[in-house]
This record gives C-alpha cells, structure tokens and sequence, in this order.
C-alpha cells in the first residue's frame, strides 16, 4: 500500500512537472508584437499625409475622389455623387465647441434615379489627375507593418446601406472586406479586424509585405430610398504590427534602403 502511494505521489509529481514545461513552452513561443496605432488620413482636406512608424517617417499625396454605378444621378447639369471636405465632426472625438475651429471631415453627397443594389466608391487617387475627360489615377495608400485592425469615424442617416473596405496584397490581389451596416443616426467609430487569411507576409525577404488600401464601397439596397442622401467620414487610422526581427544584414531587406543604395552604386 504504501510502495503504491509513494508511486501515485511520483506521477502526479511528473504529470505537474511535465504540465508547467508545456506552459512554458507555449508562453515562450508566443510571437513578439509592437503594436502602433496610425492615423492615416484626418479628412481635412489636405493632399499631403505624414506619418512615422518606428522611427521612419512616410509621406504620401493623395486627394479623395467619388465613383459611383450607372444609375447615379444628374439634375440640372449637377452630376452626383458629389464629395466635399464640410466643417462638421464627431463630438466624441473632438467635443462639441465650433468656435475658431477649421476641423473638417469628407462628405458625400449621392442620389440615385431608381433603387437597387447601387454603390459609390470613394477612393484615393494621384494628386491632379483626372483633368477634363479623363478619369483620375488611383493611388493605392501603403500600410505600414501588418494591420490587425482599421477604424473610421462614419456619419449615418439611419439608412439602410452597407460599407465595404478593399485591400491589395503583395501578389496584386484585391481583397473585400465587410464594415457593417450604416444604419445608424449620427457619428459612429466603425471598426473592422482583418481576417487571417489575407496574406502580409512572405517566405522571401522583406518578410513583411503590408496590405496597400485600395478603396471604400458604399451599397444602397432595393429596400431603401436613394434619392437624396448624405454620408460623413473622419479619423481614418489603422492598428498595426511594425514589429521585424533583426538579423546580419536586415537593412538590405527595406526596399527604401535597397533603392538608395543602388543609387549610389557604381
């Protein structure tokens, strides 16, 4: 009896043993983040962004534009939708006094002659492109690191329409992913997680190949009105993973370092 218990004893001893070396192991393993929340845009109306990500600062030109599907409107010469930059914002963001302040955020201002699954496309594009007939040059904004989450601050009119968000991977490919639904009354912080199995990363170096934003999607529905609506965006920022881990030569892997030295190269 007791040569049996003294054995109990010993394996429920391993058993402990072997289950805090697991635990460990596990908690050893987890993969190293440096998480940085950026603003991308503040919809001020500005063409020039600047950012810094792990002490690199990123600049970037770009102007909002509006696209919308066949059945957009045109009243007295007025083609819609139409885009302005309105003096207007979330008080949860910035309060509610207006008093010597310029604070501003992107409006959109659609109307539709028949109802249906209509949408409109805001989307970033080359600075000065798109004179006269010919239409504007996209430009694809570059997420720094991994993004884990992106958030915008979205005015509704509690109307049935939906929002989409669309990203391209390092392989040229488009991926579209699901906002919510904007029907709601007033500002509202929508928040979307990027799902998994879109790729920002490679086997190759640079390990880290970010998601570049292509453009935002608004749906109207056969249910709703599309007459005359009016939608608000402001506080564009994603969260990210800038962290990279360090090795003998890790420079040569940033494209940024990469073209400068074959500047200098001879």
């Amino acid at each position: 009896m007791k040569q049996g218990g003294f054995r109990a004893i010993r394996l429920m001893v391993l058993l402990f043993v072997m289950l805090g070396m697991t635990v460990f192991s596990l908690s050893a393993n987890q993969p190293t983040v440096n998480l940085q929340s950026i603003v991308l845009d503040t919809f001020d109306g500005e063409t020039t962004r600047q950012w810094t990500v792990g002490g690199r600062t990123f600049t970037h030109e770009f102007e909002w534009r509006v696209d919308a599907s066949r059945f957009a409107s045109t009243i007295d010469g007025q083609s819609f939708p139409q885009l302005g930059f309105i003096q207007a914002w979330p008080m949860a963001l910035f309060g509610p006094n207006r008093e010597g302040r310029d604070i501003r955020s992107l409006g959109v201002w659609g109307r539709f002659d028949r109802r249906g699954y209509n949408w409109i496309d805001i989307f970033p594009s080359v600075v000065g492109s798109g004179a006269g007939d010919d239409p504007p040059t996209p430009f694809e904004i570059p997420i720094p690191g991994q993004i884990r989450y992106l958030d915008m601050w979205v005015w509704g009119s509690n109307l049935n329409y939906y929002m989409e968000v669309y990203f391209r991977d390092h392989r040229g490919i488009v991926h579209v992913v699901p906002m919510g639904s904007l029907s709601f009354q007033g500002w509202q912080n929508m928040r979307v997680r990027i799902p998994n199995h879109i790729p920002q990363s490679r086997v190759v170096l640079p390990r880290v190949s970010g998601l570049s934003l292509v453009k935002f999607r608004v749906w109207t529905t056969p249910v709703e009105r599309v007459d005359n609506f009016f939608i608000y965006f402001n506080q564009l920022q994603v969260l990210t993973d800038i962290f990279e881990s360090l090795f003998d030569g890790s420079d040569l892997a940033d494209p940024g370092i990469v073209q400068e030295l074959w500047g200098q190269a001879w």
